[in-house]
């Protein structure tokens, strides 16, 4: 089993920047993929971004190619992700995902964290 939790959502102006934090818990965080969903409201959950186990490769959704960054530190089995140039359709929850296999955690991830809110103002 392995527990994610969630951390850095708020508010933040468009065009501003804004960092999510997951802590893992568990069973071993370097050999699991990890990623980021997002769910607008009235939407369903999309991925944003993935970094399989070692890093070494990632995934990003079209949407915010070049603007976000996903990146992970095992010493602190957390993942980050670093949103820059923020957009008001940027607005959702968050919600970090983990799984053993990087092609299961951009499409349907086995564990899920409680998601945090981002909200972008015009």
């Amino acid at each position: 089993q392995v527990q994610l939790v969630e951390s850095g959502g708020g508010l933040v102006q468009a065009g501003g920047s804004l960092r999510l934090s997951c802590t893992a818990s568990g069973r071993t965080f370097s050999s699991y993929a990890m990623g980021w969903f997002r769910q607008a409201p009235g939407k369903e959950r999309d991925i944003v971004a993935a970094i399989n186990w070692s890093g070494g490769s990632t995934y990003y959704a079209d949407s915010v190619k070049g603007r976000f960054t996903i990146s992970r530190d095992g010493a602190k089995n957390t993942v980050y992700l670093q949103m820059n140039s923020l957009k008001p359709e940027d607005t959702a929850v968050y919600y970090c995902v983990a799984d053993n296999l990087y092609s299961q955690v951009i499409g349907r991830p086995d564990y899920w964290g409680q998601g945090t809110q981002v909200t972008v103002s015009s």
